[in-house]
């Protein structure tokens, strides 16, 4: 079982499920409503714990209702929550999504919360790094925070894992600090500079990304897989699914990554285990209530 720390952010999230996406300014009717808990930090989380990893979180939550359930929700999932901070300045983190027919999605976030934590909020886990083998961070909680956990990870020898979303509008300074990073093909074109259309546009991209300090470069490609640049290149083909919504799978791959990193599994076996989660989550509604679990994951490699 391997010792999984996962920290950024934690949302409520309200989800309507419709026919279509709405143009701007239209309205679209006739939608479905889902409120789940969500934010990338705390689906990794769940994820992670539902894989077979012992998981820590850190985070911050605003003293109101929705941070309470947040907190009650993960550790119901058997998440260690002593390190989710709360917060008077804000009310806990947001996001409204609009999922249309073939599961594609838009996301608008208010992180309320999520951008109080403070570095010596994370500072003060220094034991939380000490026990993690694999250290996994997003960009919804400050930067210095991130720069802060990635640094701490390093220090105690954890595997580190960044997912460079949302991406900032200002350089990443932390790259040199990330022992794999793992954006999409949008991610991987704005962090890059390259517009990246196919596979080879990937790897353009990656290349960059390892010139500017990453480890590996894992991006993602949706339907297509994903591909790993380090010291050598790797391609790993998507599993055939129905897809009904893709909100979480990009945290659902980042987590089966982390675990299978912490298991001691090979990075093509790690790939093809993270590509599985994140398949499985596509076929469900929903950020966390989409999170498959481990038996689940088996059955589906075979």
């Amino acid at each position: 079982m391997p010792n999984v720390l996962v920290v950024g952010s934690a949302n409520v999230d309200f989800t309507v499920a419709a026919a279509r996406l709405p143009s701007p300014g239209e309205t679209v009717t006739n939608g479905t409503l889902l409120v789940n808990h969500g934010g990338k930090g705390a689906n990794q989380a769940v994820a992670a714990g539902r894989l077979g990893a012992d998981v820590r979180f850190i985070g911050c939550v605003g003293r109101d209702p929705s941070g309470d359930a947040i907190r009650v929700a993960l550790a119901a999932e058997g998440v260690g929550v002593d390190g989710l901070a709360v917060t008077e300045e804000a009310a806990t983190g947001t996001a409204l999504i609009a999922v249309d027919a073939a599961g594609r999605n838009q996301i608008v976030v208010a992180p309320g919360a999520n951008r109080a934590l403070a570095v010596a909020q994370v500072e003060s886990r220094a034991r939380d790094f000490a026990w993690a083998d694999v250290v996994l961070c997003q960009l919804e909680i400050p930067p210095a925070c991130v720069a802060a956990s990635l640094a701490l990870a390093r220090a105690h020898h954890a595997v580190t894992i960044l997912n460079p979303a949302p991406v900032p509008d200002q350089r990443l300074e932390v790259l040199g600090l990330v022992d794999y990073l793992t954006p999409n093909e949008g991610e991987a074109a704005r962090l890059s500079g390259i517009k990246v259309s196919t596979p080879g546009d990937a790897v353009e991209a990656a290349q960059v990304l390892r010139g500017a300090g990453a480890g590996t470069v894992v991006v993602t490609l949706g339907e297509n897989g994903a591909l790993a640049i380090g010291e050598s290149t790797l391609t790993v083909p998507a599993l055939a699914v129905t897809v009904v919504d893709t909100t979480a799978a990009g945290d659902a791959f980042n987590a089966g990554l982390g675990v299978a990193l912490g298991e001691g599994r090979a990075l093509p076996e790690a790939l093809r285990f993270a590509t599985a989660v994140a398949a499985l989550t596509c076929t469900r509604r929903g950020a966390q209530s989409s999170l498959p679990h481990r038996v689940e994951v088996d059955a589906i490699l075979g």
